[in-house]
């Protein structure tokens, strides 16, 4: 055993006996949710740049958007700043009416200049998630005409590209939608970066909760908005503590220190069963987990051979055993749950068949391929079990794990063979899956399109790309739907992926917290229905 190899193993035995020496505390303070989880993915939170997992959840809280899902209807599109809006006939423009009496968290008034200036903003920042309302044909220079203040209550935007007014509005729905307090961000702003630098750290937003402090990898902490449309959350404070290891989570959360984990593996899982004082939820989650190809590899560009490797996966046999309660069998780019979801499954594990193919495409006697895939769990996991049934099939595969920091750059330089790796919508609606998956309008090396699977993977199909534009600018919404449907059916078969399962989170909880609500996508997890009951009614407390 290599000298690292101890070093690691020292160090994590005493990050375990540090949890479990800390002092014991029977109860979490009774106005106060304290949740576990791997918080290291927050870089900035600033609604304009933000776009990880923790972050959409926090901006969540502590943010309202223009249009948004509440936790009573986590399904529901409805207004959120906005209290009304009217589309124009031809689709092209949308007038929103702000809801009256609206105040941020610094007691300033939520006016129609607010979402106008965090709309602009958020194009002329244009950090990661700003290509949601780029794609309305806005740009730096134009985005000042087309989102404009109509009078005290009412703001109008205008696209320039035909989409359909349902995307619009799901797109609105998005984090970078969140209105930020202009007068106070304004106030910070220094060297013209329309307070960027302190909106890292800061929160100006209107939400159920104000941000009390984030310190990096350590926790974030949440005070209720006593003064909040919705009336005073169920809790007065939020606190989210930097927890990455999953048997740390468990620790605390039978010791009572936390009152919620979010991260347990299914073994961590089913031993808590029988624990009175627990209670496990299990969450449809909107994130998918696929196998791409890259076409442009010598073999791997076969669609045969594609075809394949969708027959030398066995779903089942995963979904059944170690990934039991997390994941279930999916097959199409869009999550099953979300309107407009393809979920037929016509794929099983058939060596045989995919033998058959490979011969098809000349390579019966097989080939060696390299997948990379995260080092998190359950990945590595998923690709050694991936490897073996493709033995079966006659492929050597070699599994390389990387971190993210690593394997995300590799990716969307093209180079990769084979990666597993999971995806999660952008917002809610199936175009932000189609654009990604099916839509690439320019393969070239150059064109750089380095957010979508379909360039990462070197995949184009002209008459694919028309049926993602068809569909996105599609106004009937049953028409759409069904367009959408199509895609999906049809990416099963043509495109470079073989999409295999979809999350389904495993939320542990001390048995008197309720109201915790996770919807379907990262971003739709809210905190002001909580409430705990006494520490004396808690079961096995």
């Amino acid at each position: 055993m290599s000298w690292c190899r101890v070093a690691g193993l020292c160090i994590a035995l005493l990050c375990v006996l540090a949890v479990a020496l800390m002092p014991a505390q029977a109860d979490t303070p009774q106005d106060t949710l304290v949740i576990a989880k791997d918080i290291g993915d927050i870089i900035t939170l600033d609604p304009a740049e933000a776009f990880e997992i923790t972050t959409g959840e926090v901006l969540a809280n502590v943010y309202d958007r223009i249009m948004t899902f509440e936790p009573e209807r986590p399904g529901e599109l409805t207004g959120g700043v906005a209290e009304s809006y009217v589309v124009s006939p031809d689709g092209r423009s949308i007038t929103f009416r702000i809801r009256d009496g609206l105040t941020f968290h610094s007691g300033n008034p939520v006016r129609p200049e607010d979402v106008e200036f965090s709309l602009e903003r958020v194009v002329h920042l244009d950090g990661s998630p700003a290509f949601i309302v780029t794609q309305f044909g806005w740009n730096a220079d134009n985005v000042g005409a087309l989102v404009e203040v109509v009078d005290d209550r009412r703001l109008r935007i205008t696209v320039v590209e035909p989409l359909s007014p349902m995307l619009v509005l799901h797109a609105l729905s998005a984090g970078l939608a969140s209105v930020v307090d202009r007068n106070l961000v304004l106030a910070h702003e220094r060297d013209g970066d329309l307070g960027a630098a302190w909106l890292r750290t800061n929160g100006a937003g209107s939400g159920p909760f104000r941000l009390a402090r984030w310190q990096p990898n350590e926790s974030v902490s949440l005070a209720a908005n006593a003064d909040y449309r919705h009336g005073v959350p169920g809790v007065g404070r939020v606190v989210l503590r930097h927890v990455p290891e999953p048997s740390d989570q468990r620790l605390l959360l039978e010791r009572g220190d936390v009152d919620i984990a979010r991260g347990l593996t299914p073994d961590l899982i089913a031993g808590l069963a029988g624990n009175a004082g627990v209670a496990v939820d299990d969450v449809p989650k909107g994130a998918i987990v696929y196998l791409a190809a890259n076409a442009s590899h010598p073999i791997l560009g076969e669609d045969r051979v594609v075809q394949a490797l969708r027959h030398a996966v066995d779903y089942h046999g995963m979904a059944d055993s170690f990934l039991a309660g997390q994941f279930m069998v999916h097959q199409a780019f869009w999550p099953r749950g979300l309107w407009a979801a393809y979920v037929e499954t016509p794929y099983r594990f058939d060596p045989e068949r995919a033998k058959s193919l490979l011969a098809q495409a000349g390579y019966g006697d097989g080939f060696a391929v390299r997948i990379d895939t995260l080092t998190t769990p359950p990945f590595p996991r998923i690709a050694g079990a991936v490897r073996e049934t493709l033995a079966q099939a006659g492929i050597e595969a070699q599994v390389v794990t990387q971190e993210g920091t690593a394997l995300w750059p590799m990716y969307r330089a093209r180079g990769h063979e084979l990666i597993l790796v999971p995806w999660s919508p952008d917002y809610v609606d199936p175009h932000s899956n189609a654009d990604a998956f099916a839509h690439n309008p320019d393969n070239r090396l150059e064109a750089g399109l380095t957010g979508v699977p379909a360039w990462r993977n070197a995949w184009a199909r002209a008459d694919v790309n028309a049926a993602v534009v068809q569909a996105r600018d599609e106004r009937d919404p049953a028409r759409r739907a069904q367009l959408y449907r199509d895609l999906q059916r049809r990416l099963q078969v043509e495109g470079p992926y073989v999409i295999m399962f979809q999350q389904t989170e495993q939320v542990a909880r001390r048995a008197d917290v309720t109201g915790f609500v996770s919807g379907s996508n990262f971003d739709h997890v809210w905190y002001r229905m909580v409430s705990k009951r006494s520490a004396a009614a808690r079961p096995g407390g």
